[in-house]
């Protein structure tokens, strides 16, 4: 019986292991522009369907440079990125390509087509 147990509770042990293993932290932004952006929409490269605003994703809803921000509802592929800044500022970065639980990064070289 005793072996039983004890047989069990490795399996458990490893099963729980294997299943925090394979969640993996996700898509992670981050930020190397030297502003701070309070806005990070993305859309399917070539394109201009922009999802949601993944800065609210943020504690303070801004992403401080340096800093990086879970990324949600999106699928690894290669995306377009729209970035806007507090002082009305927007840029956009293409072709980024995003991979399962990665970081990506965007940095001031990577803006293009800035707006004010």
């Amino acid at each position: 019986m005793t072996r039983w147990c004890l047989a069990l509770i490795v399996v458990v042990a490893c099963a729980g292991g294997a299943a925090a293993q394979s969640k993996g932290k996700g898509i992670r932004f981050w930020n190397l522009t030297t502003e701070t952006i309070s806005g990070f929409q993305l859309s399917p490269a070539g394109r201009t369907d922009w999802g949601p605003n993944q800065t609210l994703n943020d504690k303070d809803k801004e992403v401080d440079h340096d800093e990086r921000l879970r990324i949600t509802g999106v699928e690894p592929g290669r995306y377009d990125a729209k970035v806007s800044y507090p002082n009305s500022r927007q840029c956009i970065v293409r072709d980024i390509e995003i991979r399962a639980d990665a970081v990506f990064s965007i940095a001031d070289k990577d803006l293009k087509d800035c707006t004010k």
